[in-house]
């Protein structure tokens, strides 16, 4: 399988990487950036082919990926539409629906939607995906087979479902962050250093998510195994309990989910 990345950033970085890590051959993966200290780089980290603009030559693959911001992908579409002929067109782009995108691409039909998160650039990501109904089963694999290079991969079959990925992995690892920025807070509060407070924060969360992960339990299950009764654990459980704390959480992804709307209709307005 041939990919073509338009643009070069920490995605496609992050994909790229995978990729090779997962035994893709450096002559199959391709990348059209105009940046020419970017292109340069790209050439030297990965050792694969760099082009300039989107021409017939450069988009001859199998799947064009397409990892540029989401305020530039009409143009990037109008580019690039004369060029596609059997294509799978990925795109990562946050917010734009496949549809927009179709007509964007004067009707073209072979469209993915992609949502990844940031861990991908640590090959621990996660990835929603959404196909329209021209593309095949094999094209889907195609898509599959790049974004399972940095991680997990959830496909939804209505397109609304992206909107609810983007609020729960796409802004998730901002909100495990946020609360890990508490956690090293209350720490220092309570007399350890950062340095100590970071350490904590970050062993704790990885090896919760590590057990939850390799459990068969469901996460409140675990929870309720380490919470006991009189304890400090359900102390603390209460504590949160009081302030509301997951109907907090859950009306927070409530908004993302609405924002990730809002977003949609903007970006894909004519």
């Amino acid at each position: 399988m041939n990919i073509t990345f338009i643009g070069g950033g920490n995605m496609a970085n992050a994909l790229i990487g995978g990729m090779l890590d997962q035994g893709f051959a450096k002559a199959d993966i391709r990348v059209v950036e105009p940046n020419a200290d970017t292109a340069d780089r790209l050439r030297t980290q990965y050792g694969i082919t760099v082009h300039t603009e989107a021409s017939a030559e450069a988009l001859a693959s199998d799947l064009v990926m397409l990892a540029v911001k989401p305020q530039q992908l009409r143009g990037v579409a109008g580019g690039i539409a004369p060029h596609l002929k059997s294509q799978t067109v990925v795109s990562i782009a946050a917010g734009v629906r496949a549809a927009d995108l179709s007509r964007w691409l004067g009707g073209y039909g072979r469209v993915v939607r992609a949502m990844p998160n940031t861990p991908a650039m640590v090959l621990s990501g996660v990835t929603g995906l959404y196909a329209l109904p021209q593309v095949s089963a094999a094209e889907r694999d195609q898509a599959q087979r790049v974004l399972e290079a940095v991680g997990v991969v959830v496909w939804v079959e209505e397109e609304s479902g992206m909107d609810v990925i983007t609020a729960v992995s796409g802004s998730g690892p901002a909100y495990v962050f946020y609360f890990m920025e508490g956690l090293e807070e209350a720490a220092i509060a309570q007399g350890l250093s950062a340095a100590q407070a970071r350490q904590l924060s970050l062993a704790t969360f990885a090896g919760a998510a590590k057990l939850a992960a390799q459990s068969s339990d469901d996460v409140a299950t675990l929870r309720a195994r380490v919470t006991s009764k009189g304890g400090t654990t359900e102390r603390a459980i209460h504590a949160m309990e009081a302030a509301q704390l997951k109907q907090i959480i859950v009306d927070a992804v409530r908004a993302a989910a609405q924002r990730s709307r809002e977003l949609g209709d903007e970006l894909g307005g004519n």
